[in-house]
This record gives C-alpha cells, structure tokens and sequence, in this order.
C-alpha cells in the first residue's frame, strides 16, 4: 500500500472498550446481568484482560506497531458510580489514559457508551427512562471538563443499531428467551419493574429504546460541543455490507431500512459516521446466501470476505453523507494466518474507497487483544495479542506485526 492511498493526516489505530478490557466493572449494567441467574452470558468478565492496571504497557503496545491513534471506551458506571456522585480516581485514571496517549504520538478517539451503563441507570430502565438523554449529558459534560480539550473525536454511542441487526442474524430462539428470563431476574434482584441494558434488549421495547438513544445522542452531543464546539462528535454503528443476489434486492434493502436507515439519517447532522464492519452477507430471493462447502468462514459462519469493508463504508457514506470513521474492522477466528492475510486486501479496499471519492478519517482495527465478548464470553477470538487467562500476558500474533507493517508503509515511516 503506497502511502498515497491515504491522506497524509489519517489516523491509524486499534480499537478497545472498557469492560471488555479493563476488569471488575463491578458498578455496571453488564456486570450485574452477568452474576444473576439464569444469565445469557457464557461468562463472568471477572478481571477481563486487566487492563485497569496494564494501561500503560498496553498503549505502548498500540504505539509499537506505528500506529497513530487509539480508540477506547470511558466507564460510564466507573466515573458515576452512583447517581449524582463522580468518581475522582476514575476521572484521573482515564485522564491519565488521555495524556499517556499524547505521550506516545496516539490521537485519543473516546468512546462515550460502548454499551455498558451503569446499575443504577439501568435500574432506572435505561433509556425507556425520560430522563436518561439528559442524565447521559450530564455524565458527558462531567468527562469534558476533565480531560474534553485532549481527545480528537467523540464517539456517543457505540452500536445502537446492535439489536435491530441482530433480529437478522438467525439466532437460535432460545437466545432471546435466555435474554428475557435475563432481565426479568435482574428486575428482580435489583427489586424494580423493569431492569433494562444497551446490549440486552427485549423486541417490545426496541422503539423506544432506540427514541431514548436518539435523544441522548443528541444531548450528548450538545454537551460535548457546548465544552469545545469545535471537536468532531459521531455515533458509531454496526454494518454488515449486504449484498444482493440477483432477486435478492427487496430483502437486502428491507434490512437496509429496518437496522440502518434511522441512524444514518440521524447522522447527516454529525460531524463523522463510525463504521465498524465484520462480514458480507448475500441475500438471494429465498433469503440469504449461505457460503459454498470448503469456503473459509469467520467465526459468525460467513464467508472471510476483505472486500466487505469498501462495501459498508461505500454504502454508509453514500446515505449519511458525512465523513467516515473505521471505528472497527476485523475478524473473529482462531486461526491468525487467516486474519493476517485479511488486513492488506481490507486496507486495499478502503484506499478503492477513499480513491473513489468517499472520505475516510481513519481505521481502527478490533481489537487491540482477545477478550470478553459480551454473552460470547472469551471464547471469540478478535485479537491481534493473544491474553494469558491467568498471567495476563500478552502475546503478538503474526497479525499484529502484518498490521504494523503495512501501516508503516502507509504511513511512509
């Protein structure tokens, strides 16, 4: 990849998220979902991958494979523990995330909610709650004024199309009922009607859920722009590149409308749309495509397909039409080989993409290390480290020196 292909100020970085890395979210929505019973997850996160306390060695990870940015989620339920009252030694931990990025040359890109709440929100029914937008405002306005002036972009909301998406992916039934006796045990252990989550979400409650998400967006957002009117502020969103087979238009533009369509429309007024991308799906008339026998397959059982990445940003920007974020892309395998010959042809796409005239700002690669994958547990495979379950050492893979390589060549370093 010659360094043309990129503009010479795009940001090159790996993406985290709170919970998924930094251990004992005990103060959280997800925290609490995952130690009733039953639960939908496979896992306890327990300690994740530590990274409350190996911050620093793993920012001098990102920064040792050339990369220019890191993408990271702040707690929500670490800085307002409980209603009303901020945690000083969150918002200095976090603070010192933000200026140890600076101190390795990485542009901090902060993740505002990367689906995680904290218990007494949910408790409160989450954004079914009137005053969940100005509530999630207020916690915005409180991390801009600690550290707001050092970051590069905000990020409100990671995946609020999440749910919608999923209704799609052929989940077997008993999901959603693991989920529902989830929330009804949670709603009972914490002695209220309705204990509602981002990442756990009932069909009936979608609507609204979604209104409440689109409210706190927006207050968020003006929250943020009222601290620093100048910083870029998005949403970021899951995008599967939905392709249609010959007769396959219909479906493929229904889902179209059903999962993407609000969010996109939503973002014309942002700044920059995240996109955070793992896999084409072909919807043929009958429904969708499924891969040929002997094809290579991802972990959600689609085909490895590099392409997919042009796809979604081409389709994302041509409907929002405001720049785009990589916000995420990568791969769930346990086979690295197959991973590290996924990033060049990936990258190759988007700089097709960018060559055609659509604006991309930056790619963030998930993830920085495997780790908890929310109901999955730590059984997917994401990382371009492996993790010690017990030691908490992190291991490169073949994948992350692929990815440092071809950023160096990108970048002309």
């Amino acid at each position: 990849m010659p360094a043309a292909s990129f503009p010479a100020d795009f940001l090159w970085g790996v993406a985290t998220a709170g919970h998924q890395n930094e251990g004992d979210n005990v103060h959280s929505d997800t925290w609490f979902l995952e130690n009733v019973t039953p639960s939908v997850f496979q896992d306890r996160s327990g300690k994740a991958t530590n990274g409350w306390e190996l911050w620093e060695s793993d920012l001098d990870l990102v920064a040792g494979m050339n990369l220019n940015a890191y993408r990271f989620s702040v707690e929500w339920a670490r800085v307002e523990p409980t209603e009303g009252e901020c945690s000083e030694g969150a918002l200095a931990h976090y603070e010192a995330v933000v200026d140890g990025c600076h101190a390795r040359g990485l542009a901090p890109i902060v993740t505002f909610n990367h689906f995680t709440s904290p218990h007494w929100f949910a408790a409160r029914g989450a954004w079914l709650d009137p005053e969940a937008p100005e509530l999630f405002a207020r916690y915005c306005g409180r991390v801009m004024e600690r550290f707001g002036d050092r970051i590069r972009l905000a990020v409100t909301f990671n995946e609020p199309d999440l749910p919608e998406m999923l209704t799609w992916a052929d989940l077997p039934s008993f999901v959603a009922d693991l989920e529902r006796a989830t929330l009804a045990a949670a709603s009972a252990a914490a002695g209220v009607e309705r204990y509602r989550a981002g990442n756990v979400m009932l069909p009936e409650d979608f609507a609204a859920m979604r209104a409440g998400m689109t409210a706190g967006h927006q207050a968020a957002k003006a929250a943020i722009k009222a601290r620093r009117p100048e910083l870029p502020v998005g949403l970021s969103l899951a995008v599967v590149d939905d392709v249609a087979a010959p007769g396959g238009e219909e479906l493929r533009d229904r889902k179209r409308a059903e999962v993407y369509e609000h969010w996109l429309a939503l973002a014309r007024e942002d700044d920059f749309i995240g996109v955070q991308n793992y896999e084409r799906i072909i919807y043929g008339p009958d429904g969708q495509v499924h891969p040929a026998d002997g094809v290579a397959v991802n972990g959600m059982g689609t085909a490895v397909e590099p392409d997919s990445l042009r796809g979604a940003v081409v389709y994302v920007h041509s409907v929002a039409q405001v720049p785009v974020l990589v916000s995420e892309h990568g791969i769930g395998t346990e086979d690295d080989s197959i991973r590290a010959a996924f990033i060049e042809p990936s990258l190759d796409g988007l700089a097709q993409a960018i060559a055609d005239g659509v604006p991309v700002i930056g790619y963030c690669h998930w993830t920085l290390m495997d780790n908890f994958e929310w109901i999955f547990g730590y059984g997917p495979k994401l990382g371009l480290h492996s993790v010690d379950r017990e030691t908490f050492e992190r291991t490169a893979k073949p994948s992350a020196g692929v990815y440092a390589e071809l950023v160096r060549a990108a970048r002309g370093l």
